[in-house]
């Protein structure tokens, strides 16, 4: 199994950080517009970009610290299985976000493309709490030409 971690600073409370994980309109600030379901544990989030996406189970919510979900969709299938996790540490003036995608079943072209997307959103975590503006899909940074 391969895992996917990124860990980025971000200039603002972990109550804040928090309700951008865990609500329709804070993830949708961030990685997509269109957001559906985030609620209390056992919600399925269904995140849509041009109509089909994935979607994932909130397994677990410790609010302020922490947020855990399982992908429980089928689509893409290379995510069948796998978990994401946003761990929050206050040091200092910031507060840090460790995300991790684990449980990949290989190493991939597709797992590289998805780190690398991973880390555009969370810049665009990052940029909506401290300017206000984030890039989530159809805005985001794009790294291919396709």
């Amino acid at each position: 199994m391969s895992d996917i971690n990124h860990q980025v600073g971000i200039k603002a409370t972990p109550e804040a950080i928090y309700e951008l994980l865990t609500t329709n309109s804070g993830l949708s600030q961030w990685w997509t517009n269109d957001v559906s379901g985030a609620g209390s544990v056992g919600s399925i989030i269904k995140f849509r970009f041009n109509g089909g996406g994935p979607d994932f189970a909130v397994t677990q919510l410790t609010p302020n610290k922490s947020v855990i979900w399982k992908h429980v969709g089928n689509i893409p299938e290379a995510w069948m299985g796998t978990n994401i996790s946003f761990q929050l540490r206050v040091e200092g003036d910031q507060t840090f976000v460790r995300f991790t995608h684990s449980n990949w079943k290989e190493q991939s072209n597709f797992m590289a493309h998805c780190s690398t997307k991973w880390a555009v959103f969370l810049l665009s975590l990052k940029e909506v709490l401290e300017t206000d503006k984030g890039k989530p899909f159809p805005n985001d940074i794009h790294i291919d030409h396709s």
